[in-house]
């Protein structure tokens, strides 16, 4: 079925009555080119869908409205994330966390405890993205619940707020059970240079995961000062390569001249990353103990390793 192109703001009436029709497939469509006008006016009329008996036009009204923005998108896509369609659940979830305007979240802020644990994802997902203050009560309470992936988004929306008065709770997610969430805590500890926040981090180095390890690598190289360059250089011996390319940017960084020969033994890995990140750092830290090791690979094989060996061999002179 074949329908003119959407023209003239007297067509929303027609638009409208197809949203009406039996054929759900015409309601369908009728979404779609109530979305590609892209008016706020349409709002009204693709919320009215969402409460469609047919999850395909739930499901497309659920998408649509995540291309617009405000109160009435958010409040529409709370009601779709509370669908008993799992697929039209999920995308009001993620159109949610599309919507931007602040005010949006109060019908967000309701369904934190919801008793169905999607629905409390979704809306801290959505709320994550709003950095409201009055979200962090819900966040710090949300990271206590028995299902992890609502205490990870719950994370996101106490670490994104950036409050030292939830550093207690950030840091306690350090320590849960579940790796994704240990590691977006860690993440989340990026804003502090706090005693506190700095020897979580410490301890994260030793996490039994490797992508917890990788993120604290990252993160305490945000810090201040090299005062836990020892905690960084001995994750150089981290069986990951990935925890030892971050540890190794984070000491490029710090300029930790005492890590020059414990950084110079990446510039022998296979990886060619490693090698590029080795090389950065020797040329950030710029010191001359440095010179020797770098003139071993200025006939690397990889471009990009050459590339920083000649830049670091510029930067120490």
């Amino acid at each position: 079925m074949v329908f003119e192109p959407f023209e003239e703001e007297s067509d929303f009436e027609e638009l409208a009555e197809r949203l009406d029709d039996p054929d759900p497939a015409i309601r369908r469509v009728a979404v779609l080119n109530l979305a590609d006008t892209a008016d706020p006016e349409a709002i009204t009329l693709i919320a009215r869908a969402i409460s469609d008996s047919s999850p395909e036009v739930r499901l497309q009204a659920a998408i649509a409205l995540g291309e617009f923005d405000g109160l009435e998108a958010a409040a529409a896509l709370c009601e779709a994330l509370q669908d008993g369609d799992s697929g039209v659940s999920r995308a009001a979830a993620d159109s949610l966390a599309e919507i931007k305007d602040p005010h949006a979240g109060e019908p967000m802020l309701a369904l934190t405890s919801h008793q169905d644990p999607k629905v409390r994802e979704g809306a801290l997902l959505g709320l994550k993205q709003l950095r409201r203050p009055d979200a962090l009560a819900n966040g710090i309470k949300a990271m206590n619940d028995p299902v992890p992936a609502v205490r990870i988004q719950a994370v996101g929306v106490v670490g994104y707020l950036k409050a030292e008065e939830a550093l207690p709770a950030l840091i306690a997610g350090c320590r849960d059970d579940e790796p994704e969430v240990r590691r977006t805590a860690v993440g989340a500890l990026a804003f502090s240079k706090s005693a506190h926040a700095v020897e979580a981090l410490v301890n994260a180095t030793a996490d039994d995961n490797w992508t917890v390890r990788e993120i604290a690598a990252e993160v305490l190289g945000k810090q201040d000062s090299g005062t836990r360059a020892s905690e960084l250089m001995g994750l150089l011996e981290d069986p990951f390569w990935q925890v030892r390319v971050k540890a190794v940017r984070s000491l490029g960084k710090l300029r930790v001249s005492a890590a020059v020969d414990k950084i110079a033994t990446q510039l022998d890995e296979t990886v060619s990353n490693l090698r590029k990140e080795a090389a950065a750092a020797l040329g950030e830290i710029a010191d001359p103990a440095a010179l020797p090791y770098l003139e071993k690979l200025v006939d690397d094989p990889d471009p990009d390793v050459r590339k920083n060996v000649r830049w670091a061999l510029g930067q120490i002179g």
